[in-house]
């Protein structure tokens, strides 16, 4: 496997990986993809490939098996998990059958090195506590600042 950053032409997989990242708890049926039109979801990737926005890719046998995404969003149109507006926010997620095999460590290791070799401070994120992935940004030293819905804010200092 390989980690690379993402090369243009590849963008459009954003928005699978994008409803990949959407955390489902156990009982309940994933939403259908209109669910990607919301704006609220849209921020993640519209017009991705912007000077502050970073991409890397897993990779294995010449298949995008996973992504980590930061984006840094303006007061008026935010994330989940947005700090402030000079604060990157990350999204990730991993293809479902390659999950649990250290993948999304590898990525959001790579991507907090990336991030903070470009002079950022801090990084945010938003995660459900039930998600699986919770338990991962905490060990990579993220902390909770905040609830966003059912979901918890979190920042990791970077330097």
């Amino acid at each position: 496997m390989i980690i690379r950053e993402m090369e243009k032409h590849e963008i459009p997989l954003l928005e699978e990986f994008l409803y990949q990242a959407i955390f489902i708890p156990e009982g309940k049926e994933k939403p259908g993809r209109e669910i990607l039109k919301l704006p609220e979801i849209q921020v993640y990737i519209n017009d991705f490939g912007k000077e502050t926005d970073h991409c890397l890719v897993a990779c294995k046998e010449n298949l995008v098996i996973g992504a980590v995404w930061s984006r840094q969003f303006p007061e008026n149109e935010k994330g989940f998990g947005f700090v402030d507006s000079d604060t990157p926010e990350i999204a990730m997620s991993v293809l479902q059958s390659y999950r649990k095999q250290g993948v999304g460590t590898l990525l959001l290791k790579a991507m907090l090195d990336r991030l903070a070799r470009n002079g950022y401070r801090q990084v945010s994120l938003s995660v459900d506590i039930l998600n699986h992935a919770y338990k991962m940004y905490q060990k990579a030293g993220f902390t909770n600042v905040g609830p966003s819905g059912e979901s918890v804010t979190m920042i990791k200092k970077l330097f």
